[in-house]
């Protein structure tokens, strides 16, 4: 009985952990690697396993560095069951869907440039039929039930917080050995979000665990005590629409999006927005907030209140407000002359839409570009947020960068190193916890979390590079 870390090991992306267990594998998360380009190229291509030997995959949430490499298992030959929420099946339907045509549209435009340099054209990583036979291998479980896996292995699902639909997993593992009545209790944390922020319910532990999978992204550092979000995203369009220039916000479709534009509604009914037009250019983002609706069952009581008490009844939706599904409503805001705020993925800046507004807004002072979540190494977004280029290549073009840089503090979905203590410590509360293993984080992010576990005597603790096993006994 053992987990292999092949994806998010002393790194952010890429979620895959592979546990063995009676001659069986279930595969929690099989996402993206998103980073350098030609290791993410390479990476992604080249699963680390067999994928028609997978038995069952267990699907934290629809974040694409956690499913989106799910088409590829598919195309390579798994067959069986994909578990996930509901909430989490139904954006995998879309964010999928979206990844597969991305990759289309991404690769055509660079294969353009390669076939007149007489260069190998690229294929794109999968097409959107490997996408939609995906989805028809969920089964989704609700919150808190209970249920088989395989035969010797049950599951249930735990709130996480991070995002809609996002779970921490419970998985019991019967002994090797017969005639042990105990089984083994992994826990795989998948993201944590953070007690407090807006929309979703706060995360849940789980109890009794033997083993737990956490992620430690930010286990070195904490959120600013006094960040307010909404108060950025106040000074910010104002900002713009003084100096009659445009606020681009670089945002996962999913959660992000969301998040600020509730913010955004918040300013707006309190009569602290300007009069400036917000456009929301993302047909996942567009799709992806229909289905938040769809899911009261993952929100908190403000978001509730919210519902009930609003004139409208859409927390997610106020009068300036534009949700651009079409290629030409999107080129349009090219030569828009008034002052507007664009949210556009990907977040991360490696791909969408967000890449052409950047290649015509980057080099205008009066444009700011406000980033709303992580940005991993060596992504553009990364660079630009560090400011280590003075000019950063778009789709091969290079340009200067003349733009206002900032970040938009105290938006992250993720728990900060003192609410990860909090939730390891409650989880280990029993006190026998055999082993925890770092993942979804950087080796120093790691390597200071560990200390801090050390210190409150919880572990032993691993820190996996890919292909590191733990054996659970």
């Amino acid at each position: 009985m053992k987990v292999q870390f092949w994806g998010a090991a002393q790194t952010v992306t890429g979620s895959m952990h592979l546990v063995h267990h009676q001659g069986k594998q279930i595969l929690l998360d099989c996402g993206l690697y998103q980073g350098k380009r030609k290791i993410a190229f390479e990476k992604n291509r080249q699963l680390p396993f067999a994928a028609d030997k997978i038995d069952a995959v267990i699907l934290s949430h629809a974040h694409i560095d956690h499913s989106g490499n799910l088409p590829s298992l598919i195309k390579s030959g798994f067959k069986g069951p994909i578990y996930a929420t509901s909430a989490t099946r139904d954006l995998a339907a879309v964010m999928l869907l979206d990844s597969a045509k991305i990759q289309k549209y991404d690769v055509k435009y660079v294969n353009k440039k390669r076939k007149k340099k007489g260069q190998t054209l690229f294929e794109p990583l999968y097409k959107q039929h490997h996408a939609v036979q995906t989805l028809k291998q969920f089964r989704t479980i609700e919150y808190d039930h209970l249920f088989d896996v395989l035969p010797g292995a049950t599951a249930r699902f735990h709130f996480a917080g991070h995002m809609l639909g996002a779970a921490t997993v419970e998985l019991n593992l019967d002994a090797d050995e017969p005639g042990t009545d105990k089984p083994t209790r992994l826990v795989f944390s998948g993201d944590i979000g953070r007690d407090g922020m807006p929309i979703l319910r706060d995360p849940q532990t789980v109890d009794d665990a033997d083993y737990i999978i956490m992620e430690a992204t930010y286990g070195n550092r904490n959120h600013p005590e006094r960040s307010d979000a909404k108060q950025t995203l106040k000074e910010a369009a104002h900002k713009v629409y003084q100096d009659n220039g445009k606020l681009i916000i670089p945002a996962f479709s999913v959660g992000r999006t969301q998040e600020i534009v509730y913010r955004l509604n918040q300013l707006a009914e309190a009569g602290e927005l300007p009069e400036i037009d917000v456009f929301i250019d993302s047909p996942l983002a567009v799709n992806a907030t229909d289905i938040f609706r769809e899911h009261v069952e993952c929100f908190d009581d403000e978001m509730i209140d919210a519902i009930l008490t609003e004139e409208d009844e859409d927390p997610l939706s106020f009068d300036r407000i534009n949700y651009v599904r079409s290629i030409e409503g999107s080129k349009a805001l090219n030569f828009r002359k008034k002052p507007c705020v664009i949210i556009s993925a990907s977040g991360m800046c490696e791909g969408g839409r967000i890449l052409h507004h950047l290649k015509n807004n980057i080099e205008n002072p009066t444009t700011t570009i406000l980033f709303a979540g992580y940005q991993a190494p060596h992504t553009l977004g990364r660079i630009l947020l560090d400011g280590s280029l003075e000019k950063v290549r778009i789709y091969g073009e290079e340009y200067t960068v003349r733009a206002n840089i900032c970040k938009l503090q105290g938006s992250s979905g993720h728990a900060d190193q003192v609410n990860l203590l909090d939730w390891a410590a409650k989880t280990s509360e029993r006190g026998d916890v055999k082993g925890i293993a770092l993942v979804h984080c950087e080796i120093d992010s790691a390597q200071a979390f560990e200390q801090e576990l050390k210190k409150r005597k919880l572990g032993p603790v691993l820190i996996p590079a890919p292909g590191d096993e733990m054996e659970m006994k």
